[in-house]
């Protein structure tokens, strides 16, 4: 039942708040997004390290087609419901010093994206995860759409082109292993490995393809990571810190709940010119980083050279590499999420984000400038 509440408490708020006066907005966010985090290590507290799924919650959505609504928790889903728990809070704090207009939209769209996120993380039936998977993305849109920079336009439509580009194929995969399930069809988890592992090579080959493009969009790695930097330097702080510091893991949760699982051939076969495209995007993304001008513009690339790390790491096809992967997507939720916050205040304060046009943040703010460091 705990896995429900991770999804109704933001949901919840997020309806509340698009009724809610806007001067009151942001505590109410606060409120429920702290709620949210004390529901999660509630979780943690009695998660069973042998145990597989935990906190399992299942009844029948679309009975006719074999569809249930069914969520749960093991390690690897733990891990990302906590980071999200634990980075809202943060994000919605680091809005504060900034006004919105309409801030009770602003803060619903937010709260909105946590409740489609913790669904992608816990889900455990296809069309589940395919649904939270796009509710997740319709606020970001909107949030970039609405409270972005002069380009927001073109860019959100860019990214939007993009993802909704590579979801179009993620789909279609799942409806063909949903109509590979044996009996009445079954969309469950288990059923879905179990499809995709009994594939003639043909059609395995496809499904790797139709699911691999859908993450490889969202993480995003090279080269379908054109409409990255563009969205993280025009939208709003806000939904940047969760486009990196949060959605782009959707991406690569993909990849280890989903992909590997589902066509392990597959993945065994074309690991190299996974790893190879993986440290391409790293040398590329450093390379990029270094030449740029603009703050959120560096981190945006850098960000870009960790997911290539990330993917190398998942396709060497280790269990080091997944472990590392695992605490790599972790420690870069938290690390970017603290840069982009950085960023934000340095903006607010000095009106650029250009570095030939900074100095002397050292002998201005020492505290700050000792906290930019650890970051």
């Amino acid at each position: 039942m705990l896995s429900l509440l991770l999804i109704l408490i933001p949901a919840i708020a997020a309806l509340a708040l698009a009724l809610l006066p806007g001067s009151i907005a942001r505590f109410v966010a606060l409120s429920a997004a702290v709620g949210e985090l004390i529901t999660v290590l509630l979780i943690w507290n009695s998660f069973e390290a042998n145990a597989v799924v935990q906190h399992s919650f299942s009844v029948p959505w679309i009975k006719y087609l074999g569809i249930d609504f069914s969520l749960g928790a093991d390690g690897i889903s733990l891990l990302m419901v906590f980071l999200t728990a634990f980075l809202v809070p943060i994000i919605i704090l680091s809005s504060f010093s900034q006004q919105h207009k309409n801030q009770s939209a602003f803060y619903a769209l937010v709260m909105f994206m946590q409740a489609g996120l913790m669904g992608v993380f816990l889900a455990q039936d296809a069309f589940i995860f395919y649904f939270f998977w796009e509710a997740a993305l319709i606020p970001v849109y909107l949030l970039s759409g609405i409270w972005g920079g002069e380009r927001r336009i073109s860019v959100t439509l860019k990214f939007f082109i993009y993802t909704v580009f590579g979801s179009l194929f993620m789909l279609a995969a799942l409806i063909y292993l949903y109509l590979q399930t044996p009996g009445n069809h079954s969309s469950s988890l288990q059923a879905i490995y179990e499809a995709g592992r009994s594939l003639p090579e043909t059609p395995a080959k496809w499904i790797f393809w139709g699911l691999f493009l859908a993450f490889a969009i969202k993480m995003p790695l090279f080269p379908f990571h054109t409409w990255q930097p563009d969205t993280y330097s025009e939208s709003p702080s806000t939904a940047t810190m969760l486009l990196s510091g949060i959605m782009s893991k959707m991406g690569v949760y993909g990849l280890i709940r989903w992909l590997l699982p589902v066509v392990p051939s597959e993945s065994v076969e074309y690991a190299p010119l996974i790893g190879i495209l993986g440290v391409v995007g790293i040398i590329y993304g450093s390379i990029i980083a270094i030449r740029q001008r603009d703050l959120k513009r560096i981190v945006a690339y850098s960000s870009f050279a960790h997911i290539g790390l990330m993917a190398a790491a998942v396709f060497s096809l280790t269990l080091d590499g997944l472990q590392g992967t695992l605490i790599q997507m972790l420690a870069h939720g938290i690390n970017v999420v603290g840069l982009f916050f950085a960023i934000q205040i340095i903006a607010e304060r000095t009106k650029t984000r250009a570095i030939d046009d900074l100095g002397g943040i050292t002998q201005a703010s020492p505290s700050f400038t000792v906290y930019f460091l650890i970051i």
